[in-house]
């Protein structure tokens, strides 16, 4: 009994750390599209990761002060980072400067869709029979909350035709399910502060050559415009990754990433709220479509 409680609040705890990665990184495109003003995107993204690395090896040292790196754990711990950090942001930047927003959103929307067809697959594998990873709520939930992510990206979705575009914005999608599931295995030996940190270190490493061919284009920030980017440092990339790691850890890679889906919805209405900008009824259809298939998805 005991221990079932304790997995009930574990669950409870992982629930709402997903929702705050969810608020920060919905939040975060307001942040981004003041920043941008006068650091160009790759250069921000080596900014804050720059900032978030120092933070997160303080709290790896409060926390985890005898925690050493293995050499075995260094291609999973590199090639997640680079996954979820670099490649992630870099197919996102170029994407969604190649094809509409709602487009960008909806194959963003797609990553809970491909992290639960991996992990059936890999459950079918494991199982040698055809039994399903997952119950048919699960997947009404997934396809609902997609669904919700095309109405609140936009009413009217036309097709930008762009080849370009649709591959950095899929190649965006599939690092993260990669993030995902390169990152589960670590859990078995390390804690999430170590994890998180050399990822992040990774991730940062990665950004660096891109930055440095944005060199000419670094501008002088106003006050106003650093507080973004810490904004982006602290929350969005030292708590947000700490908080979805710990998503990942308890709830698994599937569940935790149709929590995705809820960043469009974070982002409208962060938009109606901050920039008074107006939105479509069925925009709010497709809000709460998005909230009852994540529901459905959680729900024990």
């Amino acid at each position: 009994m005991h221990k079932r409680v304790q997995a009930s609040s574990a669950r409870k705890t992982a629930i709402l750390a997903n929702a705050a990665c969810v608020l920060f990184w919905g939040f975060s495109f307001i942040s981004i599209k003041i920043a941008v003003r006068v650091f160009p995107p790759m250069t921000l993204g080596a900014l804050r990761f720059a900032i978030a690395i120092i933070i997160l090896g303080a709290v790896k040292r409060i926390r985890n002060p005898r925690e050493t790196l293995a050499p075995r754990d260094i291609p999973l711990l590199a090639l997640s980072g680079i996954s979820g950090v670099t490649l992630y942001f870099f197919c996102e930047n170029n994407g969604v400067a190649l094809v509409s927003a709602s487009e960008a959103s909806i194959i963003i929307g797609a990553i809970p869709v491909l992290t639960m067809f991996v992990e059936w697959i890999a459950e079918k594998r494991r199982r040698n029979a055809g039994a399903p990873a997952f119950k048919a709520r699960s997947w009404l939930g997934v396809l609902l909350s997609l669904a919700g992510v095309a109405l609140v990206a936009g009413v009217s979705i036309t097709l930008s035709g762009n080849a370009a575009g649709y591959l950095f914005m899929g190649g965006a999608a599939l690092s993260w399910v990669a993030y995902g599931f390169l990152t589960k295995p670590l859990f078995i030996r390390h804690s999430r502060s170590f994890i998180v940190f050399w990822q992040n270190l990774f991730g940062f490493l990665g950004f660096i050559p891109f930055a440095l061919t944005e060199f000419s284009r670094w501008g002088n920030p106003a006050p106003g415009v650093v507080l973004h980017v810490l904004f982006l440092a602290i929350c969005c990339s030292a708590l947000g990754y700490l908080f979805y790691a710990h998503a990942l850890n308890v709830l698994g890679v599937s569940i935790s990433s149709v929590f995705v889906n809820l960043i469009p919805v974070v982002a409208v209405a962060a938009a109606f709220v901050i920039l008074g900008e107006r939105l479509a009824p069925l925009q709010w259809g497709g809000a709460a479509l998005v909230l009852a298939g994540v529901y459905l998805t959680v729900m024990p």
